[in-house]
């Protein structure tokens, strides 16, 4: 049943896919958001309406199902964070074509958005590089829940942690001290090698 859901969600994602790049090419090619007659405004809003709700639903169902793809095949943290970076790509992309439909100029457009997204980048600039760091250690497996390894990092020094859970910003240790939350983007930059302290105590997946 669960096959058959995921296989239902897949489908109609497609689907919608293409009704909305049915509507993109429809909408560029006979819309004409100011032009003088009529029945080309109408073309091109009523393409912008298609785009916007075929988009949208599009989004939302391949992007989940991608989501439950990757987790399925690694952890539950790997597949929302690339939930979450295929739904943010999806909606830029969708934000592009609804504007080619309704006629925006796309070079001033593309101006503002670069000048927007080096302004957001600086701002979040510790955020994304953890978010881009959980992308890197999720694939690459330096290490795995429950694992017992030890970290070699300038901020932190030598220290033998087992690993508690991948999230999207932090990673979650258990160390003598206790519980410690490392951000993605240190623990990549740290050497990662094998440690020989076990702990008794079962792995949680804490991720956050």
């Amino acid at each position: 049943m669960n096959a058959q859901l995921r296989a239902r969600d897949w489908f109609i994602g497609a689907l919608e896919l293409a009704v909305a790049i049915a509507a993109l090419v429809v909408g560029t090619q006979y819309g004409k958001i100011h032009s003088s007659a009529t029945h080309l405004v109408i073309y091109a809003w009523l393409c912008a309406i298609v785009l916007l709700v075929a988009g949208s639903l599009a989004i939302r169902k391949l992007s989940a199902s991608v989501g439950r793809f990757i987790t399925q095949r690694s952890y539950p943290a790997a597949g929302a964070i690339v939930r979450l970076v295929s739904t943010g790509v999806g909606y830029v992309i969708l934000l592009f074509a609804l504007f080619g439909v309704l006629g925006v100029s796309l070079q001033h457009l593309l101006i503002g958005a670069g000048v927007a997204g080096v302004i957001i980048g600086i701002a979040a600039q510790q955020s994304l590089a953890n978010i881009f760091a959980a992308l890197v250690l999720l694939f690459a497996r330096p290490f795995v829940v429950g694992e017992h390894i030890r970290i070699r990092s300038g901020q932190l020094g030598v220290i033998d942690v087992e690993v508690l859970g991948i999230g999207l910003t932090y990673v979650t240790v258990r160390t003598e001290d206790g519980i410690l939350k490392v951000p993605n983007s240190a623990m990549l930059a740290s050497g990662i090698g094998q440690s020989e302290t076990k702990s008794d105590s079962p792995p949680t997946n804490e991720g956050t």
